[in-house]
């Protein structure tokens, strides 16, 4: 098995991709609005590569936070709320917007499993700061970090919930970037004593079986690479000091903060230590390079992705989605918030 997760060009797959997947074995696949029209071509886009690999657990995630990160749009599906709405609620009353969070990830986890996605890349947490740049912003769940990982916690058990499995982002840390990483390589000066801010609602959790790195330069760590191929920050910070032993994806490779061909940034994030290079725009020569630059899985990194697959097996059937998100408009209009 290669140790990457893939995007896909289109709706529907290209003879090429096809023959391509089929060949290299990759651990998984990542799905964009470009991937997605309906319920029924989604489910035979799934369904298709669950056949090609001859699994029928398969990682197959998307972006689904809510508000702007929703990659599954009206009018096919729900519109549900950024993180920044249950902060709110929180501030007068935490154990309804505990709960808020939790039944709306539920809901939104039911959408995603209908059609054969096993894992969303939410919650974030990244413990928002002011000033930084907006590409976290109303996607952040709070500025204080046990509230941001008491409410990623209900998030994650919401999506189990539903059968999914949650990924927490970006470890160890992007709520004080003063750049988007999608274009530019964030600098964080902070102290190693401001960071433990940073790093408390990531080992608050550090249990969750998938998590996702940061395309950041912390000084106070590393002063030469960003944190996805830093051997230090990824086995000094994220699995001893964080804690997290699950399944490490990369952050997207092609992301302008990194810089080097995305196959050659795909060999530094594993040789500094994560587990799974995550190529999302489809190209086929970035793909064939990563496939050929890569070494097999290892058993640790297979034993974490099958620890992965095993926590979307457990899916509660009981609540239909229209009471799980009458409980959470509920429990917003407390405090005037809309859904």
């Amino acid at each position: 098995m290669t140790p990457a997760i893939f995007g896909l060009s289109g709706l529907q797959l290209t003879a090429d991709e096809r023959a391509f997947f089929r060949d290299c074995d990759p651990a998984g696949y990542i799905l964009f609005g470009r991937n997605v029209e309906s319920r029924d071509q989604l489910c035979a886009l799934t369904d298709e590569l669950r056949a090609i690999q001859g699994r029928d657990r398969l990682f197959i995630c998307i972006d689904q936070e809510g508000g702007r990160v929703a990659r599954m749009k009206p009018p096919q599906w729900l519109a549900f709320p950024p993180g920044e709405v249950f902060d709110r609620l929180y501030d007068l009353a935490p154990a309804s917007a505990i709960e808020a969070a939790r039944s709306n990830a539920q809901a939104l986890g039911m959408d995603l499993a209908e059609v054969g996605i096993t894992v969303d890349c939410h919650p974030s947490l990244d413990v928002r700061q002011p000033g930084a740049h907006d590409v976290i912003g109303d996607r952040a769940l709070g500025s204080e970090p046990m509230r941001v990982a008491a409410l990623g916690k209900a998030i994650l058990q919401g999506l189990i919930r539903a059968g999914v499995a949650g990924c927490i982002k970006h470890m160890p840390g992007h709520g004080r970037a003063m750049a988007d990483s999608h274009k530019a390589l964030p600098v964080v000066d902070a102290s190693e004593e401001e960071l433990e801010i940073d790093l408390a609602p990531f080992r608050a959790l550090a249990d969750t079986p998938v998590g996702m790195t940061a395309h950041i330069r912390y000084r106070a760590w590393d002063d030469e690479n960003a944190g996805t191929l830093s051997p230090f920050v990824v086995g000094e910070i994220i699995r001893k000091r964080i804690g997290f032993d699950g399944l490490l994806l990369t952050d997207d490779l092609d992301m302008e903060a990194l810089t080097g061909t995305v196959p050659e940034r795909a060999a530094r994030a594993l040789a500094a230590g994560c587990d799974i290079a995550l190529n999302c725009w489809a190209k086929m020569d970035d793909m064939v390079g990563i496939a050929s630059a890569l070494p097999a899985m290892g058993e640790v990194a297979a034993r974490r992705l099958d620890r992965a697959l095993n926590a979307t097996e457990g899916g509660q059937n009981g609540t239909d989605q229209a009471t799980l998100l009458a409980k959470r408009d509920a429990l917003l209009a407390l405090v005037g918030q809309p859904a």
